[in-house]
């Protein structure tokens, strides 16, 4: 596979993915690792003359930047620094998590203004091709630089932290060694490098932002199928006003909606019974395109941190300055992500509402609850209690969190984000609405048999049919949790919206 050139401005959040999921190889441009020595060389020069009072480089950090840190402490005081942070807790992060959370943190060190020493930078590089990845805590950090989770990369880079390799776990010492690497020694100014970075918030990011592209993806694909299992209406699916309210996201749901149901029975003359359908299948591709809106605006702010620096000081080395700054300040990308939250929150109660009102013969004109045979099927009547308990789930987590922090440091640090907590949280509500899309697919599924459509559209037949792979047409009441989790996992994997794309060359 092809490296990946790292140059510190050019960081795109696929790619970032292939690193992460893909273990594509990672190299770094010689211009960016120019920038990383000018850097260092700038702060060993003051570390050397002691000219300038450079924050965690000769000062504490936190309240105590008034201690004067002495030249000769400085490899046990950066060593100690790494061991005073390491307090993150469980669950720690899988291996595509550090991975994402580790070629971020790269790449913002190749804008080359940390100081940080070129060999810990270019020992990123070895662990993320070397296969070493630092166990690596995800919670703890209040979100103003992850400095209790980062804390325990630095460690495993120095040989004493404990690392994953090859499914064992031991240092990164023995990894290391394994390798052929050797841990590095810390100087002046590496320890705070190392801890003061939101590198852990953006790589789980990173990782959410691309989930939820497919995410958005598969909820147009679901409610495609209900159109069918449901006879909707197509009139919202009419191009033409679209052209009066030109919002990107819901054009490219709708188009998106319109691919999958290419061929349907849909679209023949005077098919639908009703003028307007419930406002959760008639608005659906709206509130799915203001969900695909507030991600563009994610992602855009979110690239923009992966190829810039959050480092505290700012070195400027081409004017030999060093300058104390709050570049490690999160909010704009936290608050696009709770923004995101409180998107799917909708996305949620709009797809448990498309359910529900399948279940309902005075809408679809099949029997209450999609059953087969009246009076002896129950069918999906009790299945509207976990979808909607799930959908409560994700309404109590898309409610804000960045601004719930406490004044800490002795009131020196009082400012908080809690970002990588809302990263896992809108993570949570990412991966509970893959339960809740694929319980509408289940539904819709049957009310399309119920209905012997046979001409579906080009994608949903496609999509139905990779689901009926495992889920069979309910003709008896049986176990519905064990299908349920079998369309969550074909939703997770992307196995039905593979089906749906392949069908209809998307």
């Amino acid at each position: 596979m092809k490296p990946l050139i790292l140059d510190g401005a050019s960081l795109k959040i696929e790619d970032l993915v292939e690193v992460a999921r893909g273990n594509r190889p990672v190299e770094i441009a010689p211009e960016a690792m120019d920038r990383v020595e000018k850097s260092w060389a700038l702060l060993q020069r003051f570390a050397t003359s002691g000219e300038q009072k450079v924050y965690g480089m000769n000062t504490g950090v936190g309240v105590n930047k008034d201690r004067e840190i002495s030249g000769r402490y400085y490899a046990e005081y950066n060593k100690n620094m790494l061991l005073a942070h390491c307090d993150g807790v469980a669950p720690y992060g899988t291996a595509d998590q550090v991975r994402a959370v580790m070629v971020g943190r790269l790449n913002t060190l190749l804008v080359g203004r940390t100081g940080m020493h070129p060999d810990l930078v270019r020992l990123h590089r070895d662990f993320l091709n070397k296969g070493i990845h630092p166990v690596l805590p995800l919670r703890g950090s209040v979100g103003q630089g992850d400095i209790t989770n980062l804390s325990l990369i630095g460690l495993a880079m120095i040989g004493e932290g404990a690392v994953e390799y090859k499914g064992q776990t031991m240092t990164g010492a023995q990894a290391m060694e394994k390798e052929g690497l050797s841990p590095c020694t810390l100087g002046p100014k590496d320890g705070l490098s190392l801890v003061s970075s939101n590198a852990l918030g953006a790589g789980l990011g990173a990782l959410l932002v691309h989930d939820m592209e497919e995410l958005i993806d598969t909820a147009d694909l679901a409610y495609s199928m209900t159109m069918e299992g449901f006879k909707g209406n197509t009139c919202p699916l009419d191009p033409l006003p679209y052209r009066y309210r030109p919002y990107d996201g819901q054009r490219k749901s709708m188009e998106l909606a319109r691919s999958f149901l290419e061929g349907s029975y849909l679209w023949l003359p005077d098919v639908s019974e009703s003028i307007q359908d419930p406002l959760s299948i008639r608005c659906s591709v709206q509130v799915h395109g203001a969900l695909r809106d507030s991600l563009e605006y994610t992602k855009k702010l979110l690239e923009i941190h992966l190829n810039s620096s959050d480092d505290n000081p700012c070195i400027v080395f081409e004017e030999e300055r060093i300058i104390p700054c709050a570049n490690f300040e999160p909010l704009n990308w936290v608050l696009a992500f709770e923004m995101m939250g409180i998107a799917l929150s909708h996305l949620s109660r709009t797809a448990a509402h498309r359910t529900l009102r399948m279940g309902s013969p005075r809408f679809t004109g099949l029997a209450r609850f999609l059953t087969p045979t009246d009076a002896k099927v129950h069918a999906f009547g009790t299945i509207q209690k976990v979808f909607c308990s799930l959908d409560s789930e994700v309404r109590h987590l898309s409610n804000p969190v960045s601004a719930d922090y406490s004044s800490l440091s002795e009131d020196m640090e009082d400012r908080g984000n809690n970002t990588p907590y809302v990263m896992l949280k809108t993570a949570s509500m990412v991966d509970t609405l893959r339960y809740i899309l694929g319980i509408e697919m289940i539904h819709s599924s049957q009310a399309i048999d119920l209905r012997k459509a046979t001409r579906l559209g080009k994608g949903t037949a496609a999509a139905k049919g990779a689901l009926r792979e495992e889920i069979p047409f309910l003709d008896t009441d049986r176990n519905l949790s064990l299908d349920v989790a079998k369309v969550h996992k074909l939703i997770s994997q992307g196995t039905i919206l593979k089906a749906a794309r392949e069908a209809t060359s998307i």
